[in-house]
């Protein structure tokens, strides 16, 4: 039987007549009376804090039925009530939920066990039983929004773990508890509202979900509006229905006008417990609601007139404003303005414009020259129809003055650009047309005078005065200034009026061709072989500066004169425009011969045109192309020409020979003389450098790399002798030469040279260098008289007549050590 707690409105079932209210700690009795089965409920009894209500004892179910052995039990099938646990509960856990017992525990040794999801299945051990005692405990708390219900089985075995008992099914449902929210989608809401909008009329639905049980209190959400923005017209312009989330109007007057800007922000709260404020969980969102504009505004022009004044002939230009007020949205179809002439304008001479950004109408001119003031009636209208049940304002009608001012109109040429046709070949003095213009300003007498603008051949003259067009030189077709048989020229007519005023015009002359230009043979010179076979011979033809009829087809001949030339060469017809010009002989000389052809049109009368192409005569490969010597024979040189160009290329590449061996003969002596060239032979007369390594000017043009002791010699060994000195450096320690003074005194360079000298003499390891010491120090000055005083410990005469030819400024050295008598 089932039982209500009247406090949370939570339904209780339990097999037991004791229940207690997992909230209010109530105790639910129920006591059943009569036959009828009549209920009675007490409620209102506080429990003890030390009270517990006594668990459930489930037993194994069984029945019994006779047989002709007596009476034997038979198991069968039943429904266990369902076990209802709250979520959320506190403990303490492990929580007793039912007690499982069966019949047969009194003889025998019984073990308990539960299996299914929460037991032995994940979740694992959220439900277990005492094996020995049969007592179902819950370990933890339940969250019903996880999993709402659980299926176990129940199981009754010996010490041997045979079955001593059916398994029999437990339904564990979880009893939900108002632990969540109702929970918006969105925090902010759009919708829209039409202004003027009747009470009850949709605007926008709401909708809160709620993860509690929507079958109870728990789950059940209810709206109600907080808060409204603006209060205009009043606080409560809308409302929301409870179960549904559903916004509608509640009393009319929206006007996006007033309401600015035009939107509504409103305040939405969602409860559960079917929106009761002191148990329920409340959330709230905002819902933002547009008014939408309608044409309820009509436009109203500023003004009851507008005036204006255009010159004449002035178009697309504004000649005057008319601006309008719109209470509607701005740059909508309710408040861009459409305006209309209705009165003043039968022809059409004006236009209105909308701005597009200002919304003002610009009066524009299309065209006028007959009146001199008009008098317009305007209307403007929105571009979207006014809403139902809105007037038009008498405002919207305005009048429109337009003066015209006249002005001097340029003259123009009615027919622009005007076409003619003749014939080329038009002879000068010719009248071809009269090109006249016209004076639209029919209030004014005025003159118009001609003049020529632009005629690039010079073909043609004007008559000042009545526009007549007269040639002034032959008109020719295929002139560079005839393009697709047109020839252009144009023309200024200029009024007398103030200010004066001009207009162009252009004239097209259509020349029509005639067979005035005779064909030309193409091409002009080509080659042959000189001996004649299947395939040889020239394609010619012909070209035509005239245009068809007076083009092909051609035909070409020889003429009778010379006789040798129809005697050498033949001309067969190809088609209409090409022919075949080849040898008539066996064999031709080669060479260039000149072959006149005689080409005639078709033109009437045809024209005809000696023409004159040149043919290379030449000796041919197998492929029928021209061999070198063949052209060069055919560019008319004879076979001395030949040889002898031959020869002189001939002796040209030996003189290029002779030149290369040359050079690397002298190569080969520079690289093998000795070391010192013959004082004879130098001439030079420069001063010797000092700070320099080397052995002086004399050795500048040898491979010092020579001079250098090399690390190994066997590269050496095996050249032959007289190649070159090879010196090897002694293994014992160098001589020391005396160390540069810092600051040499003037009085001790004799001595520093004189010890220099002593060490190179008697340095063992220094090269046999052919060539004097260089040393870096001159010295500013000697207290010890001439050089000359200083003898070198080598012995030997020397020549030193050579000196003699080095110039006066060794005169001196020459006299001193020279092979002469001393005076």
């Amino acid at each position: 039987m089932d039982l209500l707690c009247k406090c949370v409105s939570q339904q209780l079932v339990q097999p037991a007549q004791l229940y207690l209210c997992p909230l209010c700690r109530v105790f639910q009795i129920r006591v059943e009376q009569g036959k009828e089965g009549e209920r009675k409920e007490e409620e209102g009894v506080k429990a003890p804090p030390e009270f517990q209500a006594p668990p459930t004892v489930i037993m194994f179910p069984r029945q019994w039925e006779m047989s002709s052995k007596g009476l034997r039990r038979q198991k069968r099938d039943w429904v266990i009530p369902p076990i209802n646990v709250p979520e959320n509960s506190r403990g303490p856990f492990p929580q007793m939920l039912v007690s499982i017992r069966s019949d047969q525990d009194r003889n025998i040794s019984i073990r308990y066990s539960i299996t299914g999801v929460g037991a032995d299945q994940p979740p694992n051990e959220v439900f277990s039983i005492d094996p020995v005692a049969g007592k179902m405990f819950v370990t933890k708390p339940l969250d019903r929004e996880r999993r709402s219900s659980y299926h176990l089985r129940a199981h009754a075995v010996n010490m041997n773990g045979e079955r001593v008992e059916s398994p029999i099914d437990l339904y564990i449902y979880v009893i939900d508890m108002n632990d969540n929210r109702p929970e918006f989608k969105n925090q902010v809401y759009n919708g829209s509202v039409d202004e003027g909008s009747k009470p009850g009329t949709f605007v926008m639905h709401l909708a809160a979900f709620d993860n509690d049980d929507n079958t109870t209190a728990n789950g059940m959400v209810r709206y109600r509006i907080l808060s409204q923005t603006p209060h205009s017209p009043i606080p409560n312009m809308f409302t929301i229905n409870s179960e549904t989330g559903d916004i509608v109007t509640v009393a009319a007057g929206l006007d996006r006008e007033v309401s600015n800007p035009g939107n509504y922000s409103i305040i939405v709260q969602a409860t559960d417990m079917e929106g009761n404020l002191n148990f329920g969980l409340s959330n709230t969102a905002t819902a933002i609601i547009s008014v939408t504009d309608i044409n309820d505004n009509p436009p109203e022009l500023t003004s009851r007139t507008f005036s204006g004044e255009v010159p004449e002939n002035r178009v697309n230009v504004v000649v005057a404003n008319l601006t309008v007020i719109d209470r509607d949205q701005p740059h909508s179809p309710n408040w861009n303005a459409v305006y209309r002439i209705i009165s003043g304008d039968p022809i059409g001479h004006f236009t209105i414009i909308t701005d597009q950004h200002t919304n003002d109408g610009m009066v524009t001119p299309v065209d006028f020259e007959q009146n001199r003031a008009f008098m317009l009636t305007v209307v403007v209208n929105n571009q979207a129809p006014l809403a139902s049940g809105i007037q038009s304002s008498l405002q919207s009608t305005s009048g429109v003055t337009i003066s015209v001012v006249d002005i001097n109109e340029p003259p123009y040429f009615p027919t622009n650009p005007k076409s003619i046709r003749f014939e080329e070949g038009v002879p000068a003095g010719t009248s071809l047309t009269t090109f006249s213009a016209s004076d639209p300003d029919r209030f004014m007498q005025q003159s118009i005078r001609y003049s020529k603008l632009a005629d690039p051949a010079d073909w043609l003259s004007i008559n000042n005065t009545n526009g007549q067009i007269i040639t002034t030189a032959t008109l020719d077709r295929e002139s560079i200034y005839v393009k697709n048989n047109i020839y252009e020229a144009t023309f200024l007519a200029v009024d007398n009026g103030s200010p004066m005023a001009s207009g162009t015009g252009t004239l097209q002359i259509y020349l029509i061709d005639v067979n005035d230009n005779a064909p030309s043979l193409l091409p002009r010179e080509s080659q042959i072989c000189e001996r004649i076979n299947r395939n040889a011979g020239i394609n010619i033809t012909a070209a035509d500066t005239d245009t068809d009829p007076n083009v092909g087809p051609f035909v070409f001949e020889l003429p009778t004169f010379p006789a040798s030339i129809r005697r050498n060469w033949t001309v067969s017809r190809l088609n209409g425009d090409y022919a075949r010009l080849s040898l008539r002989t066996q064999y031709l000389e080669p060479g260039v011969y000149e072959v006149p052809v005689i080409v005639t049109d078709s033109g009437n009368p045809p024209l005809s045109n000696r023409s004159i192409i040149k043919v290379k005569v030449c000796p041919c490969d197998e492929n029928g192309d021209c061999t070198l010597v063949g052209a060069v024979a055919a560019a008319g040189l004879g076979t001395g020409a030949i040889i002898a160009i031959l020869v002189c290329i001939i002796i040209l590449l030996s003189m290029v020979l002779v030149f290369v061996l040359w050079m690397k003969r002298r190569e080969k002596e520079r690289q093998t003389k000795q070391l010192l060239i013959d004082p004879e032979d130098d001439v030079r007369d420069n001063i010797l450098k000092y700070d320099e390594e080397g052995g002086g000017e004399e050795d500048q043009d040898y491979d010092l790399s020579q001079l250098q002791q090399p690390d190994s010699l066997e590269h050496i060994i095996s050249k032959p002798p007289g190649v070159r000195r090879v010196d090897e450096r002694p293994i014992i320690p160098e001589s020391q030469y005396p160390i540069r003074p810092v600051v040499p005194h003037p009085g001790d360079i004799g001595d520093f040279i004189n010890e220099g000298l002593r060490a190179a003499d008697n340095d063992p390891t220094a090269p046999p260098y052919d060539s004097l010491l260089v040393f870096d120090y001159e010295g500013s000055g000697s207290t010890v008289g001439s050089v000359s005083s200083l003898n070198s410990s080598s012995t030997g005469d020397q020549d030193y007549d050579y000196l003699n030819d080095w110039g006066p400024r060794f005169k001196k050295l020459a006299d001193m050590y020279g092979g002469g008598d001393d005076e």
